[in-house]
């Protein structure tokens, strides 16, 4: 046996994170490539193929996003009400699954429009039962690297996707179509991984007790909704990821090249995900996200002025380390600040708030694109990341 310390302690912070934990990132990991194999094209495919404005653009990606987030809501209560996990986990990545040939099929924007409201409604069925799972199996002391790990693998699979879309592109001469019917099979394996290789633990009365009341809800305390406040003003500053790829086709990316924008950003977002979600664990959650906004604004800036393609990219792997400093740190700062018996509620009255959030975001990102340029659009992130910062830096640390 090692007597090294700095090597029990890493292996004592390997040991806290169950295997069902590791399947559970695995399991985004495949739908992630199912869903970045689609979203990394989506964007241009509306605009090139179908004919929409990137006001459409942003709407259709805002009305998904939001409506992942309502879902959440409510998947977050059932849970909580059935002190149950896997069963509705389950049903949402499968609903995913089998909204991917809807895409294939779109002939305008409004079917593109009910295909992501599918698969969007899957994924907030399935997002606060999962995260509420992972809080249920890792202690408080390690939930930051166990948040960190999962979004470090479905991270790798939102950059495999782009990378495996933008092959079969080449293969197949700009097959749009043919692409998303592809992304059925990396879907369809996610939901076998997950029936197969996760096991719900058995809950404490407390967490089985139902129903859940709106009062419970309310009676979250403080530290609680300063997370949600924070993580809304965030997502007013974080609009949808479809812009960063028209800013990087505008600056001269080629059509065939459009998912490279998804494998930068996630690269960087996988790489810093777990490292900063374990640093968390031993250092202030407040400071570190902090840090976070302030990286963010630094990528606005240089998506708003970048000259050429080359600095546009840079900026776009700044926004990816951003996400990697806050968003394993935000569902850790949930999973803390929630008791057992509300912890899905709790992440689904969160992503309820980001995801309403995301929708004013990504409507108004659209409208200051197509009226004033790309750079207002950036610009204006960037002032709602210095308002969340300035909520941010009051607040008592962890």
């Amino acid at each position: 046996m090692s007597s090294d310390p700095l090597a029990q302690a890493s292996s004592a912070r390997g040991r806290a994170i169950p295997r069902a934990v590791w399947t559970l990132g695995f399991v985004s990991l495949l739908m992630d490539i199912s869903s970045e194999m689609i979203h990394g094209l989506l964007p241009v495919f509306l605009v090139s193929v179908l004919g929409a404005s990137t006001t459409i653009v942003g709407l259709i990606e805002g009305v998904g996003e939001a409506t992942a987030s309502i879902s959440k809501l409510f998947s977050g209560w059932l849970s909580d009400r059935l002190g149950k996990r896997k069963a509705l986990t389950v049903a949402g990545y499968g609903l995913s699954a089998l909204s991917k040939p809807l895409f294939a099929l779109a002939t305008n924007s409004s079917m593109v429009l009910a295909a992501r409201f599918s698969d969007r409604i899957g994924k907030g069925i399935r997002g606060a039962p999962r995260d509420a799972l992972i809080g249920d199996l890792v202690p408080a002391g390690s939930r930051g690297a166990a948040y960190g790990l999962r979004q470090m693998l479905d991270t790798v699979g939102a950059f495999a996707g782009p990378l495996i879309a933008m092959a079969l592109m080449a293969g197949f001469d700009e097959n749009f179509r043919r692409v998303f019917w592809l992304a059925l099979i990396p879907g369809l394996l996610s939901v076998l991984v997950l029936v197969i290789g996760v096991h719900e633990p058995p809950h404490a009365p407390a967490v089985a007790q139902a129903p859940v009341r709106l009062e419970e809800c309310r009676s979250l305390g403080q530290s609680y909704w300063a997370v949600v406040a924070v993580g809304a003003v965030l997502t007013l500053a974080r609009f949808s990821e479809a812009f960063l790829i028209l800013r990087a086709q505008g600056a001269g990316l080629p059509l065939a090249l459009a998912p490279l924008v998804l494998v930068v950003m996630n690269i960087v977002f996988a790489a810093s995900a777990y490292p900063l979600g374990a640093l968390s664990d031993r250092v202030s959650r407040r400071r570190l996200l902090a840090l976070g906004f302030a990286t963010l604004v630094a990528a606005d800036l240089i998506l708003a002025w970048g000259p050429n393609l080359w600095v546009v990219m840079g900026g776009i792997a700044v926004w990816g380390l951003h996400l990697g400093m806050t968003q394993g740190l935000l569902s850790a700062l949930v999973a803390d600040a929630c008791p057992a018996n509300l912890r899905a509620s709790g992440f689904g009255v969160f992503n309820f708030a980001s995801g309403v959030a995301l929708l004013i975001a990504s409507v108004l990102a659209g409208l200051l694109w197509a009226r004033i340029g790309p750079s207002a659009t950036f610009i204006a992130g960037a002032a709602f990341t210095v308002l969340g910062l300035s909520l941010l830096l009051p607040l008592r640390s962890r």
